[in-house]
């Protein structure tokens, strides 16, 4: 189950007692293991009810562990983070890895008819094996949340959660320029995300999150000057990129990063307008580029003020200089360079 279904059987349904929460995305890991314990255990009879481990546990320790039954509390509930159980066998298929296995059989036939008195929740953050024969055991029995790494084109669900949480809603301009410093981002990190999102409470109380509060609490962040450097860039403002540039090197962000960013975004702007040549519609260019459809609408219009030509040109001249960049060859001259060859009229 993806994280909001995972989230909503959690209020719904009855507890399980055998959870496996798996995935590359820790906020999601860490939100559902709290609510799962919080769930199953008061906070007065966890010292004495859960038994946390980590890494690789002898199965049948597990099985005595979930086989006692406790004495000072209703259940007895068993943590197992970083766990190698649900891993990728990369020999011989991963059924074939647990084939004869008979202290895994027993394990296995445990989790399929669990004591009353008994829950595990196993964590690994990284992405199960499906086709392991202990995963199909969970997934019968149990109840697993698989936790994909957001991405900028895909952190709308996130985002649209966030903000029910805190009452409010964002204008299509600040959702906007949400995404887009977002995707400026080389690593999302959802917990940072869901910090800043709480300190707009304290800015104001207006229901509606407009562009301007969002940039007052993003204001220290590099990504927001990256951003406003990929705007000037597609309005072709020379002045204003020259000077947003500058700003970026002199704060100490790594020229070879802004290079990269600038080389995907006139890549962007180049496949915008060849899907337009071709009849896509500026609000269908989300789907075909893998952007948030705000960020997409806003870089088909500006991918009208460049050519074709002058795309490919900068592009290949661009592509090179990342290069040299990444290998000491060039310095910051060559960003210079770029920026004023895409502003040029």
């Amino acid at each position: 189950m993806k994280f909001n279904e995972f989230m909503g059987a959690l209020r719904k349904e009855p507890l399980k007692h055998v959870y496996l929460l798996s995935g590359e995305e820790p906020y999601y890991i860490d939100l559902a293991k709290e609510r799962i314990i919080a769930a199953l255990l008061p906070e007065g009879n966890r010292a004495d009810s859960l038994i946390p481990l980590k890494g690789d546990v002898d199965l049948e320790e597990l099985e005595g562990m979930l086989g006692t039954v406790p004495l000072f509390a209703e259940r007895s509930v068993v943590l197992v983070e970083h766990t190698n159980l649900f891993r990728d066998r990369k020999t011989g298929g991963s059924d074939s890895a647990d084939k004869g296995n008979k202290k895994l059989d027993r394990f296995i036939s445990l989790l399929l008819d669990m004591p009353e008195t008994g829950y595990i929740i196993f964590v690994t953050k990284e992405k199960a094996d499906k086709r392991r024969k202990i995963y199909k055991a969970v997934e019968k029995s149990g109840a697993v949340l698989e936790a994909e790494p957001v991405r900028a084109w895909n952190i709308n669900e996130w985002l649209q959660g966030k903000l029910q949480s805190m009452n409010r809603r964002m204008d299509r301009e600040a959702a906007a320029y949400f995404t887009g410093i977002v995707g400026m981002m080389q690593q999302i990190s959802l917990g940072y995300l869901d910090r800043e999102l709480d300190k707009l409470l304290l800015y104001s109380q207006d229901p509606v999150i407009s562009r301007q509060a969002l940039k007052e609490v993003f204001s220290g962040l590099p990504e927001v000057s990256l951003f406003a450097l990929m705007d000037a860039v597609s309005e072709r403002n020379g002045r204003k990129a020259l000077l947003l540039l500058k700003q970026l090197l002199e704060s100490g962000t790594y020229a070879p990063l802004i290079m990269s960013l600038l080389v995907r975004h006139v890549r962007q702007l180049w496949q915008a307008r060849l899907l337009m040549a071709k009849g896509c519609n500026v609000k269908d260019l989300g789907k075909f580029l893998e952007l948030n459809p705000f960020i997409a609408e806003k870089l088909g219009r500006a991918a009208r003020n460049f050519s074709d030509e002058v795309l490919e040109k900068v592009f290949l001249e661009m592509a090179d200089a990342d290069y040299m960049m990444k290998t000491g060859q060039a310095g910051n001259e060559r960003l210079e360079h770029a920026v004023i060859l895409l502003c040029g009229r």
